[in-house]
């Protein structure tokens, strides 16, 4: 992937675009934030990969302030409007692909709901090594709907309104890309933490059944540490 292939946006829905994306995904941030380890990151500097319009970073901030934040996604826009609404943040916001030009200046990296997208696994996890530093920790968010009835239909919908498809990842392959640059990898379900808000015209599932199935059974965190050497 280099940065021949940066787009405007990711998500081309014009009733319900990237906005709406960064709206819907506050309830995982905080699902993530109640799985991150580490107690203090006042001292880190932390990375966002994929993080279209900033919001994570900025949530992270205001939760767990650290000492410098880079987030950077392929949609242009996307990265424009980040860079506006950092104000005075200690972050950086840059369209490109090439994680790997910051030579292990991270100590801590996230990809929230971002994983599915990518198509060369082992390319990702040897570009994250190397903008970890020597122990750095990645969270990265998945969800495996391979047993999920309503994976076609949800694929479908992916892939007609984001620039770049969905990846059907297994979860050993997620795990093996990373193993095989050394890191050492742990992972636990991301259950909901409270009532699910049940819409009657849910565009991602056939059911409720589909819906509650993703909600605490095929929600994941994986947490990778890089090697020291």
């Amino acid at each position: 992937m280099s940065d021949q292939q940066l787009y405007d946006v990711w998500w081309n829905d014009d009733a319900n675009g990237e906005q709406s994306m960064e709206d819907n995904h506050q309830a995982h941030w905080h699902k993530v934030l109640d799985m991150i380890e580490e107690q203090n990151i006042q001292d880190c500097t932390v990375l966002d990969f994929g993080c279209n319009q900033g919001g994570f970073l900025r949530f992270l901030y205001r939760q767990k302030p650290f000492s410098k934040g880079i987030g950077i996604d392929l949609a242009r826009k996307s990265i424009e409007v980040a860079n506006k609404r950092k104000k005075d943040l200690l972050l950086t916001y840059e369209a490109t692909a090439n994680v790997e030009k910051f030579n292990h200046v991270f100590d801590l990296a996230f990809s929230i709901s971002v994983i599915y997208l990518i198509q060369n696994l082992k390319e990702h996890a040897w570009k994250i090594k190397k903008a970890l530093k020597p122990g750095g920790v990645y969270y990265c968010t998945y969800t495996d709907y391979s047993k999920n009835p309503s994976l076609l239909h949800y694929k479908k919908q992916i892939d007609r309104q984001g620039t770049i498809p969905m990846q059907l990842h297994s979860l050993n392959d997620i795990a093996e890309a990373f193993f095989q640059e050394g890191f050492s990898v742990e992972m636990r379900r991301m259950p909901p933490k409270g009532y699910i808000s049940i819409n009657p015209e849910d565009p991602w599932f056939h059911s409720i059944a589909d819906r509650m199935q993703y909600e605490y059974q095929e929600a994941y965190i994986y947490r990778f540490t890089a090697p020291m050497k």
